[in-house]
This record gives structure tokens, sequence and C-alpha cells, in this order.
């Protein structure tokens, strides 16, 4: 009755066959450019397919999000003269995965995880936690505190390969969904670092990195919704049951099962329309970009803050339709070896992330205020 993708998630089994045939196929190099080996999609391309893969298999897009991340990372905000080396290893099949966020009661906006120098090289230490898409990549991007810069004004990212000595990496993550994105520890044991693996960026100004990471989770909730429908409608269409005060000789032909499936479609059909509708801004951002122009603040702005109103819209309405699925049947809709329960799961999982109570706040803000939205955050304790 499972899936593969189900029958995966049913066994936590990590998902190494299917990222190896994405890699196979090209799919890590989709956003690298031809010149380099790539296949040059635009954003809106990009988002398109990874909607699809989330209706597949939700784990997938969100264990590849870093490494989309970084690439888009490396077209936007590394030095001309430092982006052919990483793009040519992307096109020819290299995985990025990521050691930002950090666990405990660290001091907020300072990181335990450091690069520093000793007898004249980079040595990397430090822990890192939610390290997703990790334990498939073959590089992995660390943020990192440097003591020579002032982390409020900078942010530095050291590069590494995931099988260097000193690199240890778990799969730990318990969370209750998306559990196969490889989210655990990263550590990381006076790894060394080649000084050219070393990169910093601004942390003021309006940046489009943060509607990039925020989309990913956003199509995902959209194939989600496209998933719930989908297994509705493959749960109710062959059903024989009914109960004694329903309206139709089988399932499909009750008018109330059919206004659940109609509102499960019609929440499919709005997220992935708000999906586009930020990819399309990211496009137009793009083209700015490749016309070798600096990209103007006010459209940032405006891309930012489709983000957070799509983010808000969007989780409210898939998770209302992951519960709204066990309304097409009765008791035999809870059977494990359905697995419906993970669309639910997966997309509280997603909606936990950049918590959408402060981007409504941000949103509100701006509506009321002109606030400029929040572009860079970061999570620990204040100091009191």
């Amino acid at each position: 009755m499972l899936g593969h993708a189900a029958r995966r998630e049913h066994q936590r089994a990590l998902a190494y066959d299917a990222v190896g045939w994405l890699r196979e196929a090209g799919f890590g190099a989709l956003r690298v450019p031809a010149e380099h080996g790539g296949l040059g999609a635009t954003p809106e391309q990009l988002y398109e397919l990874i909607i699809e893969l989330a209706e597949a298999d939700s784990n997938l897009p969100q264990a590849l999000r870093a490494h989309f991340g970084f690439v888009e990372r490396v077209l936007v905000e590394f030095a001309p003269e430092q982006r052919a080396r990483w793009l040519r290893l992307v096109a020819d099949g290299a995985i990025f995965g990521n050691a930002t966020t950090e666990a405990g009661d660290g001091a907020l906006g300072q990181l335990q995880t450091r690069v520093f120098q000793e007898h004249g090289g980079w040595l990397l230490s430090g822990e890192k936690f939610y390290s997703t898409g990790t334990l498939y990549a073959d590089w992995v991007a660390v943020t990192v505190q440097r003591e020579d810069t002032d982390p409020a004004l900078w942010r530095t990212l050291a590069l590494v390969r995931t099988d260097a000595p000193g690199v240890t990496r778990l799969d730990d993550w318990n969370g209750f969904g998306q559990r196969l994105t490889a989210s655990g520890t990263t550590r990381f044991e006076r790894v060394p670092v080649d000084a050219a693996h070393i990169v910093d960026f601004s942390r003021s100004g309006a940046t489009l990195m943060t509607a990039v990471f925020q989309l990913f989770h956003i199509a995902t909730l959209a194939g989600i919704a496209r998933a719930i429908e989908r297994d509705a409608v493959a749960f109710v269409q062959p059903r024989k049951r009914v109960f004694s005060h329903g309206s139709g000789a089988v399932p499909r032909e009750d008018p109330l099962v059919q206004q659940v499936i109609g509102q499960l479609a019609s929440t499919a059909f709005v997220a992935t329309l708000a999906a586009r509708e930020v990819a399309r801004g990211l496009d137009q951002l793009d083209q700015v970009r490749l016309r070798g122009e600096p990209l103007p603040e006010d459209l940032l702005v405006d891309v930012e803050l489709r983000a957070g109103k799509a983010q808000v819209a969007v989780t409210e309405a898939v998770l209302g339709a992951a519960t709204r699925l066990f309304d097409v049947g009765g008791a035999s809709a809870l059977q494990e070896d359905r697995r419906l329960d993970r669309h639910w799961r997966n997309a509280r999982t997603l909606a936990s992330h950049n918590p959408v109570i402060y981007k409504s706040r941000v949103i509100g803000d701006h509506a009321l205020n002109g606030t400029r939205p929040t572009f860079y955050w970061g999570v620990g304790t204040r100091a009191s």
C-alpha cells in the first residue's frame, strides 16, 4: 500500500538512493550557469521543480535547501573571482550541506563555532545542530565566528569537505516530521581549512537570501498540499463502505466527501500560486543580476515581504488541509501502513522554521509603520 517515499519514511531509511538519482540527473546544478557546466535554470523553473519534488517526497527539497542556497549565494554574494571553482564543483555533481545553528543557550548573535589561525594555517572547531542535508553532502558550508570580525556586521562561512579529518556527522535528528532530511549534529574538531575556503559576507543592507531560503519551505508546503490532494483522491476512489447517514451510494459520490476533496484541491492550487509569486520576484532580481546591475532595495524589500506573506498564508492553509484530509474516511484512514499522518507531521515541522508568528508581526509593522523587514536574524539567549 505504501509508495516508495512513504515506505522510506515509515522505515526511517535515509534517502541516499533518491539523492543519488537527483545527483546523476544533474538536479543540483539546475541554477549553475551553462558556461560553468550547469543547466542554467531560472528561479521560477527551479521552484516549479521543487514543488514537484516535494509532492513526491517532502524530505528531499528540504535536504537540498542548503545546497541550492549555497549556489544562490555564490551567484549573488561571492566575489567574481571566487565563483568559478564552486560552480564547477556543483556542475560536476557536488552536493553542499549546511552547518549553521548551534544548540544550547549561547548568547544571541554569537557563535561558539570558530575558525582560528595556528602555525600559519586555519583550523575549524565547534558543533552544530539542524545540519540539514549534510549526511547526503560532499561539502558543508559552516557558519563560523572569526576573531577579527564583528558578528553584528559580518557573517563568515568556512567551506570544508564532509569527509575531511575531524568532521563527524550524526544522524540524531529526532523530530516527529521531515525525518529523512539528515538534520542532526555535525562536529568539527580542529579541521584544516584552506584560506580560500573562508568567505565573509556583510550582514547589513537588504538581501535576497532570506527569501530564497524561505521559498524552499513555501514550495515544499505547496508540494505537500498537492500530495494531500493526491492521497485523498486515491483513498476515496476505490472505497465502497459508506456511513448510514451519508448521501452517496459510494464515498466518491457523496457531496460532503466531494466538498472536502474540493477544499484540498483548492489549498494545493493557492499554495502553488503563492510559491510561484515569490519565485517570480526572485526571477526579476535574477534578471537584474544578469544585466550586471546592483539589486534595487525596493525590489529586495518587496520580495522579502512576498515571501513572508506567502509563508503566513500557506502555513495555515496546508496545516488545515493536512487535518481535513482525514474527513474523507473513517478509522481506516488512520492505519499505519497508509502513513497519511506524515503530511501533517512534515508540514508542521516545516512551519516551525522561522516561526510564522514573527513573520506576521514584521508584515504588520511594515504595513502600519513602513518598517523595513528583518533580513538577518539568529537564535540564542539575550543578555540580562
